[in-house]
């Protein structure tokens, strides 16, 4: 088996990308948004994290958290969230004799996709990216069209203008 290795920073902020385990044709996601949303919400009173930037996609999403000062468990929150999610979820996916044996559901993948963000750069580089995935995956001629997303709190901020990413975008990094 691999050796993941995670890059555990006390009051870290991270990139995520996380998958339903099913992805062609599976819109789990936006279809549930509401519960997801409230899933999220009930974690982050009992394990508080910051949310800098947030995209659900119809199965899969990408989000930039922030760790409170001495907090580095973002496992523990992505367990709850996906935990809680699924045993919302009526149980009509397939499911492979690993995860009946496990006790699992069929819904996420086991791993996720985190990355330490490093500096400005880097945090504006991820911003960015998880706001333009919309645009990139052809679900959306302009960001602000999607909406299950943090785009549009940060225009109401003043973070991005309303007319960012309006479609015709090709010089947009996508980080490592």
């Amino acid at each position: 088996m691999p050796d993941y290795r995670r890059a555990w920073q006390p009051g870290g902020t991270y990139f995520f990308t996380v998958n339903l385990l099913h992805r062609r044709g599976n819109d789990l996601l936006t279809r549930h948004i509401e519960l997801l949303r409230q899933v999220v919400r009930e974690v982050q009173e009992r394990h508080p994290f910051k949310i800098h930037a947030w995209i659900v996609l119809p199965e899969h999403l990408h989000c930039i958290l922030e760790l409170p000062e001495g907090n580095a468990d973002f496992a523990l929150r992505w367990r709850l969230i996906k935990m809680s999610f699924s045993k919302s979820i009526f149980q009509d996916e397939p499911r492979n004799a690993s995860r009946i044996k496990r006790g699992e559901r069929g819904i996420w993948q086991r791993r996720y996709w985190e990355h330490l963000i490093r500096d400005e750069d880097d945090y504006r580089a991820h911003m960015d990216y998880v706001h333009i995935n919309p645009l990139k995956h052809g679900l959306v001629k302009r960001v602000g069209d999607w909406p299950y997303s943090t785009f549009h709190r940060l225009v109401r901020e003043g973070i991005y203008p309303a007319d960012w990413a309006g479609g015709f975008e090709e010089n947009i990094e996508v980080p490592d």
